[in-house]
């Protein structure tokens, strides 16, 4: 699937992102604040990602209750609630994918989803159950993701003026890139993953045997004084090669390419297209409750 997320995959579609975040950052209000979570980050992401796939814009809403229902299930720690959510989004995959294969799709669609629906794995098709599962892990896990970091980059411009300042002063595209893995390294929206041990390991002075239940915290990782000193000081250049917000290894993000970006353009748009970026002064951001990271509401008023 590493195909469907190479630079050249991927270069078509950057005006389509760039027009839904110039129309998405136009349609916001000035001077009354607006959540950079909610109204910024899971519009944008949601809108995005339904121009990759080639998803209908109509189910825009129905994406946007299923982030939120998502988030909540997964702060409950009820699995029987995360369950139901998961099988819902299964649920409106097919639903997408179900007309595609009708009289009304024969015409050669050429979208994401038509190419992973035509794609094949040692001489075979997909099934079904595994072109639901790829797009699962693609959309499943990119929207909060992407909602998320929008959520952190935007209260990281809020309190730094200086960053703002910078980046509208024009800069190269990995030059953003490279501040946007910072900030997402100082404040890591992605908290933990869960693993297993596949052999005896010692870690830190620690013994832990084979098959061990292992959580690695990534959050706390990005932000290790032995390794950054101070964790909070921005420095993009020094830090890149220690940065784990995607992972390491075998499990590095196979979606960085599309997630940074979407963020890029994200952020250019909406910084070209304001002056001032700031806290809203009567309410304050809130934090997002383990095992979501990041911020829950950024309230920010655009001028």
């Amino acid at each position: 699937m590493d195909r469907f997320l190479t630079p050249e995959a991927l270069a078509p579609f950057r005006e389509r992102f760039r027009r839904v975040a110039a129309g998405l950052v136009a349609s916001l209000p000035r001077g009354v604040a607006v959540d950079a979570v909610s109204q910024v980050g899971v519009r944008f992401a949601v809108r995005a990602q339904s121009a990759w796939l080639g998803w209908p814009a109509d189910l825009e809403d129905r994406l946007v209750d299923w982030v939120a229902e998502n988030h909540a299930a997964t702060r409950s720690g009820d699995r029987s609630w995360t369950q139901r959510v998961a099988e819902s989004f299964d649920d409106l995959i097919r639903s997408v994918l179900e007309p595609r294969r009708g009289a009304a799709h024969e015409d050669g669609a050429d979208d994401v989803t038509a190419r992973l629906m035509r794609t094949e794995v040692n001489g075979r098709p997909l099934t079904d159950a595994e072109i639901v599962s790829v797009l699962r892990n693609w959309t499943g896990g990119d929207l909060g993701s992407i909602a998320h970091c929008i959520g952190v980059l935007a209260h990281h411009l809020a309190t730094h003026p200086a960053v703002q300042d910078h980046l509208r002063s024009g800069v190269p595209d990995a030059e953003i890139d490279a501040i946007i893995d910072e900030i997402l390294r100082i404040d890591d929206p992605f908290v933990s993953n869960r693993r297993v041990t596949t052999c005896p390991v010692t870690i830190g002075g620690a013994e832990l045997p084979q098959g061990a239940r292992v959580k690695l915290n990534w959050t706390s990782a990005n932000r290790d004084e032995a390794v950054f000193g101070d964790p909070d000081a921005m420095d993009p250049e020094r830090n890149a090669d220690r940065n784990l917000v995607y992972g390491i290894g075998r499990h590095a993000c196979p979606g960085r390419l599309l997630a940074t970006l979407e963020m890029r353009i994200a952020m250019q748009e909406l910084l070209a297209a304001t002056s001032s970026i700031a806290l809203d002064s009567q309410r304050p951001a809130e934090r997002a409750v383990s095992p979501v990271g990041g911020w829950a509401l950024v309230p920010i008023v655009l001028t």
